[in-house]
């Protein structure tokens, strides 16, 4: 879905400034250069004016130096893999990304520190750690690819988080650089630190509006002794939630524990060609991990629970590769989604564990009632259900009734005490319903902030605020927006 609203061009001397800064090769303005840099994973697209190629701090803070001065734009970008549109150019102007910048400047073994730049890939560092015995958990669905400054700017989490958290947990400290040009360096590299606000934390999770993440300092842990990955189907998505909850009263806590419902499980087999049960409306991927005689007996502790919960299948990792297999049907469910329909509204709403059932039962009447292809899956351990909803957005009919069906959905969670976003961010898409969850008074508490970091609202705009996004795009469903900004 293209933007339809134009941008004017920057002018000649902004031009000439910029590509003084960077130089030349690392200022893209020809339409086939900037064209994949205007979409992310939310398949929205706004065209940038131009893009930047920075190679460290002084060269982002001189970029934003120049955009507080002269009043245009800047979004920050890592691999534009997330689903909200968080790293869309709304407003046109200067898209900045950090591809350059993927040094992992040093590994320390002693304190369990990796010192890194914004655009690492997230599994280069996890390979480059574990060579040295650590371990670093957070793990996006989009690792691959994803990048750790990204990753900051959403606070992603992961399969993992239910045991080992998720990016803020591992950020000590950060060096970034304001929308003023100004370069700070926030949070500590040691154990402990309470010196003043926590301004890391603030950062981290701010989603490039307050700050350009120019490099972390990430701590590590030894890496598991072992780990075994389990799959358990299911004849339904409510009886499989009930095994979650077992294993959870039964103080197991599993470094993973997945959850797909039926369309996801067809889905996947389609686009895998792999066999899957027949009879199976849901399934488990559990995975334990931690010193051998744990995690065996973790292992057949879950096995009897989930037979007791009516497990019809049970199969256990014999291998890294059969673990590698089981868990590349989890990675496949988003692509393979779209064997449904051509377009996905993706959500990731949280509830308490032992919610989980009464969730997944709200979910399937929603999507039952407003007649939609809604999917399930995602992080049963901590609550994270991934709900998907499959459109035509060609159907105005069917993405209005997906519209509703999400200010639902979003009204049940807040209801039930848990959040409209666990890890994919605000961003544009789920920037209406803001307010929900966090009120009149949070908005507004949110925009100070907001103003004091960032006074000309250079970076970033166009993001997490309904207001702001009303401004910039109509392709998100504005009378909420209208309607929460008018309670502000």
């Amino acid at each position: 879905m293209s933007s339809t609203h134009p941008h004017p061009k920057l002018s000649t001397e902004i031009s000439r400034e910029l590509e003084s800064i960077v130089g030349k090769a690392n200022c893209l303005t020809d339409p086939e250069d900037i064209l994949c840099y205007g979409y992310d994973a939310s398949k929205y697209q706004f065209l940038p004016n131009a893009v930047l190629l920075p190679g460290d701090a002084t060269e982002i803070a001189g970029i934003l130096r120049l955009a507080n001065k002269m009043k245009f734009p800047v979004v920050p970008r890592g691999a534009g893999s997330g689903v909200t549109g968080g790293t869309l150019p709304v407003s046109g102007g200067i898209v900045l990304s950090l591809q350059r910048m993927n040094r992992i400047i040093s590994i320390d073994e002693e304190n369990m520190l990796a010192r890194v730049e914004a655009g690492v890939v997230t599994l280069n560092l996890q390979r480059a750690v574990a060579g040295s015995g650590l371990f670093y958990p957070p793990d996006p669905g989009s690792l691959a690819v994803s990048t750790i400054g990204g990753n900051i700017a959403s606070c992603a989490g992961g399969p993992r988080a239910v045991k080992y958290g998720v990016t803020k947990d591992y950020v000590l400290g950060l060096e970034a650089v304001l929308p003023t040009g100004d370069v700070i360096n926030t949070g500590v590299q040691t154990a402990k630190g309470v010196v003043g606000y926590d301004l890391t934390k603030l950062i981290v999770g701010s989603e490039g509006t307050l700050a350009v993440v120019s490099r972390a300092i990430l701590k590590l842990i030894p890496q598991p002794e072992s780990r075994l990955t389990i799959l358990t189907t299911y004849k339904d998505l409510v009886q499989a939630a009930r095994a979650v909850t077992r294993i959870v009263k039964a103080r197991i806590v599993p470094c993973a524990l997945e959850f797909m419902d039926r369309n996801a499980i067809r889905c996947v087999a389609e686009y895998q060609n792999v066999p899957m049960p027949e009879s199976a409306d849901a399934l488990l991927l559990i995975e334990v991990d931690g010193a051998r005689e744990t995690v065996s007996r973790h292992a057949e502790e879950i096995k009897r629970l989930c037979l007791e919960e009516g497990a019809l299948e049970i199969e256990s990792a014999a291998s890294e590769a059969d673990s590698e297999r089981l868990w590349n049907a989890r990675r496949a469910v988003s692509p393979a989604l779209f064997k449904l329909k051509p377009f996905q509204i993706s959500e990731d709403i949280v509830v308490l564990r032992n919610q989980i059932p009464q969730m997944v039962e709200q979910l399937q009447q929603i999507g039952r009632r407003f007649k939609l292809d809604l999917v399930c899956f995602g992080h049963a351990g901590d609550g994270n259900i991934h709900v998907c909803i499959m459109v035509n957005p060609e159907d105005a009919g069917e993405m209005d009734r997906a519209r509703k069906a999400v200010s639902e959905i979003f009204d049940r969670t807040v209801e039930m005490g848990g959040t409209i976003s666990g890890e994919h961010g605000i961003g544009i898409t789920k920037a209406p319903y803001v307010a929900k969850e966090i009120g009149a008074l949070g908005l507004d508490v949110m925009h100070r902030i907001k103003k004091a970091f960032d006074p000309n609202n250079i970076l970033n705009p166009g993001k997490i605020f309904p207001d702001e996004v009303a401004k910039y795009t109509d392709l998100i469903d504005h009378s909420q927006a209208t309607a929460l900004c008018a309670k502000v």
